[in-house]
């Protein structure tokens, strides 16, 4: 998922999350074998692998929900406490953008040596399977973002954010869809250069695993998942540093033009994630 998913109600962590609390509460006790499971989807591995990789993310779970839980609680509470608060301005997300960046730049730290570790275990006969599914993987979302009638993609492109931002909002007033068809008209040919980008990471990717012999696999590795902006081309960066202002401003102008109703609808959703979270445990 794209960081420039911070946008509506900035909804990159939220999105990642189910809605209902018992829901978010078994999706983050079993996510170590989601993500034994989703690895699984692009490389079949061995026995010892799974072990270690299983192993490795215990681990990276524990460290996350010691040190990460508590701090997502607090930022769902003073996001509650800014939305309750109006009006909403744009630096106010922008500071909630930054908060959240960083916490995902503290997940990629601890997440690099495990992914270091087991991608220098593959055999060749695992990448070519890796390259082939990455492939496959990337002409589905090829085939599924882009349509080749751009006022078609446009639309689809605006029907989805609008669907985004109404699970947090509830029904959109006419005002809202008018600023998000705006909002949406100016990204361009933003899910091109997305597309374009990903591309360009996973070919990085491949490129880096013919040496993953090597003294430099690390360092190569830490900047593939920490630099992927840049990785990804200067369309890619340039793209993010345009988007960020973009979205908070998109937000604050969502909440600025929201409803009592809305807002309390919003709140209540924010509030009821941050209980989930507070009541999960490091416990097994």
């Amino acid at each position: 998922m794209r960081r420039s998913h911070v946008t509506i109600i900035l909804i990159t962590v939220l999105a990642l999350l189910t809605s209902a609390c018992s829901s978010t509460r078994m999706a983050y006790r079993y996510a170590d074998w989601g993500i034994v499971w989703w690895v699984e989807d692009f490389i079949t591995l061995t026995d010892s692998q799974k072990a270690e990789l299983s192993q490795s993310i215990d681990t990276y779970r524990q460290w996350h929900c010691s040190a990460e839980l508590p701090r997502y609680a607090d930022w769902l509470g003073s996001l509650e406490a800014d939305i309750s608060n109006p009006p909403l301005e744009a630096q106010d997300v922008a500071r909630r953008q930054s908060e959240l960046l960083l916490a995902l730049d503290r997940m990629l730290v601890e997440a690099v040596p495990i992914a270091t570790a087991l991608l220098a275990t593959l055999s060749d006969e695992q990448i070519d399977e890796l390259s082939r599914n990455m492939a496959a993987n990337q002409a589905e979302k090829e085939a599924e973002f882009l349509d080749p009638d751009p006022a078609v993609a446009l639309q689809q492109r605006e029907q989805r954010i609008l669907e985004r931002a109404e699970r947090w909002l509830g029904s959109l007033n006419e005002e809202q869809k008018a600023t998000i068809a705006a909002w949406n008209r100016a990204r361009g040919d933003q899910t091109d250069i997305w597309l374009e980008g990903r591309a360009r990471w996973q070919q990085a990717l491949l490129a880096v695993l013919q040496e993953r012999q090597s003294e430099t696999f690390g360092s190569a590795m830490e900047r593939l998942i920490r630099d992927s902006a840049e990785v990804r081309g200067e369309r890619y960066e340039a793209m993010i540093t345009q988007s960020r202002p973009a979205l908070a401003s998109l937000m604050s102008n969502l909440v600025t033009q929201s409803k009592p109703q809305q807002r309390s609808h919003l709140t209540t959703e924010l509030a009821e994630l941050r209980r989930d979270f507070e009541a999960l445990t490091c416990e097994g």
